[in-house]
């Protein structure tokens, strides 16, 4: 009974200084641990991983914009040209519920293709005219 009181004791006492050890053992030569972190909250993993995340973004858009870059232009010019599209019907429509200018357009619009087709259309030397003038045209744009 004795031996165990003073084994229990030992065992009390080690505790007290921190360290749990048996009675009669080395522990100089021992590893010891380091001490146990608490565990972090779900609050401070998420907010580490967010801004773990938030540091690494510009190289994750920097790769991405690498990776992808003739896809990415392409879909930009097509949201631009539809963008373009809206605003300028949006602007003729707006022109059009003016009262006077839209009989005026109308107007100016008759009187150019009346021009057009007197001038390039009744005969056939100006038609031919219009048609090397167009030749020449497709010619200069295209580099023939």
């Amino acid at each position: 009974m004795e031996t165990e009181q003073q084994q229990l004791e030992s065992i009390n006492t080690s505790f007290s200084q921190g360290t749990l050890s048996l009675e009669g053992t080395d522990t100089a030569n021992l590893p010891k641990l380091p001490p146990a972190r608490e565990p972090e909250s779900q609050w401070q993993q998420i907010s580490r991983q967010v801004s773990q995340f938030l540091a690494q973004l510009p190289e994750y858009l920097g790769s991405f914009f690498q990776n992808y870059k003739q896809p990415l232009i392409t879909v930009g010019l097509i949201l631009a040209a539809v963008v373009t599209v809206k605003v300028v019907l949006a602007v003729l429509d707006a022109i059009n519920d003016i009262p006077l200018l839209s009989p005026t357009f109308e107007l100016i619009g008759i009187g150019y293709a009346t021009w057009f087709i007197s001038r390039y259309l009744l005969k056939a030397s100006t038609r031919q005219q219009l048609a090397d003038e167009i030749q020449s045209l497709k010619n200069q744009l295209v580099g023939e």
